[in-house]
């Protein structure tokens, strides 16, 4: 077999930044264009979540430097990772900014993005698997069938400050989204649950909680809305997990 080779990719010059999302866990669900970016970056800014196997692909040489942010515990600010980068790139280094699944998707990359922008650093977009994706589809989970649901809404159950987001539509969610996918939903588990089924969603509606999703760690949780909080207590789940809601849930495969 002839030695796999990548495509002509984009160079990453000095002076930029690559904001690059390394999808939900597992490695092999890098896109091409982000290894292309590891096999080329002068520092790789990761954050909490990413695999060490991930971080052992940046370029020999390359200087890492965490950014994690987890809840409850010392984390740097958004605003001083944002900065970091500016100065970094300023260096006419090539930066990295390597996040957890998709960094448009409750990743901050916006936000990161329009510090870039305000500092007039040129930066590039790198899109990954998000976990709302890729740890449902781990999971046997069809995020959409055609006899089942059109559309998806994603919800994020974290706010900045640590609370549950303010102004969520909880109505409009529990009986004009078929199915919900919510990040970061486990610490206002019980919370999320009652909003939801007091707005009119079934009690009995099929919940699917997937914790280190694509990773050797991952756990799939199956119960249903009004059990869900106290089956997560019992089952002992940590962060980092996916919350899936719906009847697609019923789709998946028995094994």
């Amino acid at each position: 077999m002839a030695a796999f080779r990548l495509p002509r990719l984009p160079v990453f010059a000095p002076g930029t930044v690559w904001l690059v999302g390394a999808g939900p866990g597992d490695p092999g669900l890098l896109s091409l264009l982000a290894l292309h970016g590891l096999r080329h970056a002068d520092d790789v800014v990761y954050d909490a979540l990413i695999d060490r196997r991930i971080l052992a692909l940046a370029r020999r040489g390359a200087t890492l430097h965490y950014a994690g942010k987890r809840g409850g515990k010392p984390s740097p600010r958004q605003p001083d990772i944002s900065r970091k980068l500016v100065e970094l790139a300023q260096k006419k280094r090539r930066v990295l900014r390597l996040k957890g699944g998709d960094p448009f998707v409750f990743g901050r990359g916006g936000e990161e993005a329009l510090a870039l922008e305000a500092a007039r650093v040129r930066y590039r977009i790198v899109p990954g698997i998000t976990a709302g994706i890729g740890g449902l589809a781990y999971a046997g989970i069809p995020l959409t069938h055609r006899d089942v649901n059109s559309a998806v809404t994603f919800v994020t159950g974290h706010a900045s400050g640590g609370d549950l987001p303010d102004g969520l539509d909880w109505r409009a969610l529990a009986q004009g989204a078929p199915i919900l996918v919510v990040y970061m939903a486990l610490k206002h588990l019980d919370a999320i649950a009652r909003r939801l089924i007091e707005a009119g969603r079934p009690l009995d509606d099929p919940v699917a909680i997937i914790a280190s999703a694509t990773t050797p760690r991952q756990r799939v949780l199956e119960t249903t809305l009004a059990h869900a909080a106290r089956a997560v207590a019992r089952a002992r789940l940590k962060p980092p997990a996916v919350l899936a809601i719906g009847r697609t849930l019923r789709l998946k495969p028995s094994r």
